[in-house]
């Protein structure tokens, strides 16, 4: 029996041997698949985790790149800004001693003026006394004659004195209005010599003030200026060609402005109802320029305003005085034109005019 069992284990052996080779095999046949499939998986988190790190260090990238884009950005705007500021702080330095100087020529024009005036006024003086003194001469003279002649002969005589004074009278009107009107033609020279050296710089302020326009983006503002100096150019030219007009007469009329007394002849009075006509006609196109453009109510901002010489042709009236009653008008007009009505003036066939009564209210001229 134990050879037998021995013998049965013997055999066995071998066998149980080869079952457990064969098992250990396909396990691990069994096996080796899933550690593959351990390893791709490993591989593929490695790349999914390797593009991660590529996306986040891309996207990393993308947002430096586009703080250095913005600060460049905001850079360029601020660097746009400063030179805008600059620019303006310039226009309105340039702006301000345009001003300055035009003031300071009218004030130097104004005392020339005074002192011509002063002048014209201590030769008359001179003269009234030199007549009185003669008058007085005479006086004396013809009351001797008086007590010599016969009492019959004293009413013709009061007749010759009166017709003889009454054309005194008549030669001394005469001189003041000769030497009146040299005074005109003197001034007049005068200001026919500074519109011509002033249109230059007039010039210049309107392309600043176009420059100024074109940065506030007020396109209507800038087409009525544009329309406006071509106004002036064509009146510059109409001055040029003229010949001088001189209107040999006295001053017929006065009027009250600013605490004073001014004389002034017929031209003289019709000149400053068209300056008022005109300001107010130019007033109502820039107060719908502004309008359109959506700008606030400023009629002092408008170069139209500030120039106030279109129309001017120097004729008995000063560019000051031009200046004055067109910006008069001026201000009503934009109003009208602004506020998209007519209180001041009307409208019709293309033409603006102020109505009589604001006119009237603006100068009123007295004969004497």
């Amino acid at each position: 029996m134990m050879t037998i069992n021995s013998i049965k284990r013997f055999a066995l052996t071998p066998l149980l041997s080869a079952t457990m080779l064969l098992g250990i095999s396909s396990f691990a046949g069994a096996q080796n698949p899933n550690k593959e499939q351990r390893k791709q998986e490993r591989a593929q988190q490695q790349q999914q985790q390797q593009a991660q790190t590529q996306q986040r260090q891309a996207e990393k990238q993308q947002r430096r790149a586009d703080n250095q884009a913005q600060q460049q950005a905001q850079q360029q705007q601020a660097q746009q800004a400063q030179q805008q500021r600059q620019a303006e702080k310039q226009q309105r330095r340039a702006q301000t001693q345009a001003q300055d100087q035009q003031v300071q020529q009218q004030r130097q024009a104004e005392t020339q003026q005074r002192r011509a005036q002063k002048q014209a006024q201590q030769a008359q003086q001179q003269q009234a006394q030199q007549q009185t003194q003669q008058q007085q001469w005479q006086q004396r003279q013809q009351e001797q004659q008086r007590n010599q002649q016969p009492r019959q002969d004293q009413r013709a005589w009061q007749q010759q004195q009166a017709q003889q004074q009454q054309a005194q009278q008549q030669r001394n009107q005469q001189e003041r209005s000769r030497q009146w009107s040299q005074e005109q033609q003197r001034q007049q020279q005068t200001r026919f010599d500074q519109y011509r050296q002033n249109w230059q710089q007039r010039q210049r302020v309107a392309e600043q003030r176009e420059q100024f326009y074109r940065q506030q983006n007020r396109l209507a503002q800038y087409r009525f200026q544009q329309q406006y100096l071509e106004r002036l150019r064509r009146d510059q030219i109409r001055l040029q060609n003229s010949r001088p007009y001189y209107y040999y007469g006295g001053p017929s009329f006065r009027y009250y402005r600013g605490g004073s007394y001014y004389v002034t002849n017929q031209y003289g009075v019709n000149m400053i109802r068209q300056a008022i006509n005109n300001g107010y006609a130019e007033g109502v196109r820039a107060g719908q320029a502004d309008r359109q453009d959506g700008f606030r109510f400023s009629a002092q901002d408008s170069y139209a305003y500030e120039d106030a010489m279109y129309g001017f042709d120097g004729y008995y009236i000063d560019p000051g005085e031009y200046q004055y009653y067109f910006r008069q008008g001026f201000q009503r007009g934009y109003e009208d034109g602004y506020n998209g009505r007519y209180q001041y003036g009307t409208y019709s066939n293309g033409v603006f005019n102020i109505l009589g009564n604001i006119l009237q209210g603006i100068f009123s001229a007295q004969s004497y």
